[in-house]
């Protein structure tokens, strides 16, 4: 059967916007004229984007974070941190970011998509409950994980238990934002595979959640140089046994292509065939334990051409297609063994820290 596909995708994303910065318009411009050649927009449904409510925002962030952005975004160009920028369009284009991730998500778990793709900006996954950070406003994928379970429960009987959602993050750099606004909550599981040691400095394996959330925090730090074995390994060896110890209702994915041998930001050296690899092994895992219910949205990847045929090789993956894109093979510096590290991982997930209570 051909999988309902729905997309989040217009030229509103792109104008949120400094000159000479890496997170810029080119990145999703690229992306649209690759999947256009490729003749792949044809498989998706468009969803429209649209501003996430206040009350969206809320359930992932402080009110002060969302009224120091609102007024902040209001005046002249400026950075909001030491990374982070915004012009006169980034009020609005983080709100439809994030709506339009919500909305995604929310059609996939209730069944009225199968699965979808979100090609939104600026990112997400770095902002925090209180802050922004690392070219990132609202936390995309964390609103439309709760805004989806908050409409799975509307209506349900006091104390109904949220559907579980699993986040998959293959962004070069771990996703601390993700990771401090579910800390304590055992209905979502945080997964992350990034460089390490790497900015921002976080998600080492011991950090594993907090409170009621400890266990459905995994992280995977994986060393410079590890490249596509390591990528492999850590997936069947610790990413795959914990979805399944999970069995989530929904998986989202943050998906960045920065730790591509080729992007300028970063060192984890894996090849587009190896991150294609891995958005399939991810859609076989939502097939699994979920009847399929996966949306990926975009997150980092600063070299143009790897992005727009990594998304391309996503897109293919979410539409069932086993043909992959990858013209510029692997990198010269070779890999890193990694397996002492995913070792020492596996080790404290058995020892038990491991999601699933």
């Amino acid at each position: 059967m051909t999988p309902r596909l729905g997309l989040v995708a217009a030229p509103l994303f792109e104008l949120h916007e400094k000159p000479g910065h890496p997170e810029r318009p080119e990145r999703l411009r690229e992306v649209r004229a690759e999947l256009d050649r490729s003749r792949l927009l044809a498989s998706f449904t468009p969803v429209a984007p649209r501003p996430a409510t206040r009350a969206e925002l809320l359930l992932a962030h402080a009110a002060a974070h969302i009224d120091s952005v609102a007024e902040r975004t209001s005046g002249p160009p400026c950075l909001l941190d030491e990374d982070t920028y915004s012009n006169a369009h980034t009020w609005p284009v983080a709100l439809q970011a994030a709506g339009g991730a919500a909305d995604l998500a929310t059609a996939v778990l209730r069944g009225e998509l199968d699965r979808g793709l979100a090609l939104v900006r600026p990112p997400g996954h770095h902002a925090t409950p209180r802050a922004t950070m690392g070219f990132c406003v609202f936390n995309n994928v964390a609103v439309a994980a709760r805004a989806a379970q908050a409409a799975a429960i509307a209506g349900a009987p006091p104390g109904t238990p949220p559907p579980r959602i699993a986040i998959v993050d293959f962004d070069v750099h771990h996703g601390n934002g993700t990771q401090d606004i579910f800390a304590s909550d055992p209905s979502v599981l945080f997964v992350s595979l990034h460089q390490y040691p790497l900015w921002p400095g976080t998600g080492w394996f011991t950090e594993a959640g907090t409170g009621p959330g400890t266990g459905t925090t995994l992280n995977v730090p994986l060393p410079p140089g590890a490249g596509d074995t390591a990528l492999r390994a850590a997936f069947a060896r610790l990413v795959l046994p914990t979805l399944r110890r999970f069995r989530p209702a929904l998986l989202l994915v943050s998906a960045g292509w920065d730790a591509h041998w080729r992007d300028p930001l970063a060192q984890l050296q894996y090849t587009l065939a190896g991150q294609a690899w891995l958005c399939r092994e991810l859609v076989r895992a939502a097939d699994e334990l979920c009847s399929g219910r996966i949306v990926m949205a975009l997150e980092g990847g600063y070299d143009t051409e790897v992005l727009a045929h990594g998304v391309a090789n996503a897109a293919r993956a979410l539409a069932g297609l086993d043909d992959i894109a990858d013209p510029l093979g692997a990198g010269v510096a070779g890999e890193t063994d990694a397996s002492a590290l995913l070792d020492h991982v596996e080790a404290f997930v058995d020892g038990g820290a491991g999601a699933g209570a």
